[in-house]
């Protein structure tokens, strides 16, 4: 499609995202992504009620595209100690992206205002990462299927962190390695 013939709301989504994961959403201002998408001022308020709206589908658009990473990882698997895996070998392949960041929702989160747009996506994700991590450990069988949860949370947080501000990308394989640790080590029911 001719870039002429994307839609507005998109071409708006695309320049965001490359700018707001590359430079951060409080360093970007607004003239910035307009001119990035080459789209009216007025299609930016057309599209999107402000700033803090188009933040919001940004941040949403990031949050889709990792679930539907770890689901593309996870497809297949029938063991549930599996697909806790997974999760550690999607984010291992964004890690590997070129100009990775980090996590787009702690990024934005940072300078954030308590109850923003960004501190709700941040929260969405990881309530969502937690919820599906603490869903596969009970379907495991473990014991403890919240004290295994947490400790993978843990460690896929402290892959993250590493990946970015140590740029260490093994960062993840270590990870996953010691999930698997701990997967192996917990007591079942």
């Amino acid at each position: 499609m001719s870039p002429a013939k994307v839609p507005a709301r998109q071409r708006l989504l695309e320049a965001a995202d490359r700018l707001f994961y590359s430079e951060g959403v409080h360093t970007v201002g607004i003239d910035r992504v307009i001119e990035e998408a080459g789209v009216a001022k007025g299609s930016l308020f057309y599209n999107f009620s402000g700033k803090d709206d188009l933040i919001a589908a940004y941040l949403a658009g990031r949050d889709q595209r990792r679930r539907d990473r770890i689901a593309k990882f996870q497809h297949g698997l029938d063991d549930p100690a599996h697909k806790l895996l997974a999760i550690f070998e999607a984010l291992g392949e964004a890690v590997a992206e070129p100009g990775y960041k980090g996590c787009p929702f702690a990024n934005a989160n940072a300078e954030a205002r308590p109850g923003s747009v960004e501190s709700a996506a941040l929260r969405t994700f990881r309530d969502w990462m937690a919820n599906a991590m603490l869903s596969l450990c009970e379907d495991a069988g473990y014991a403890h299927p919240g004290d295994v949860s947490a400790r993978l949370c843990l460690l896929y947080d402290g892959a993250v962190a590493g990946s970015n501000l140590d740029a260490q990308p093994q960062a993840v394989g270590i990870a996953k390695e010691l999930a698997s640790m701990v997967l192996e080590t917990a007591p079942r029911r």
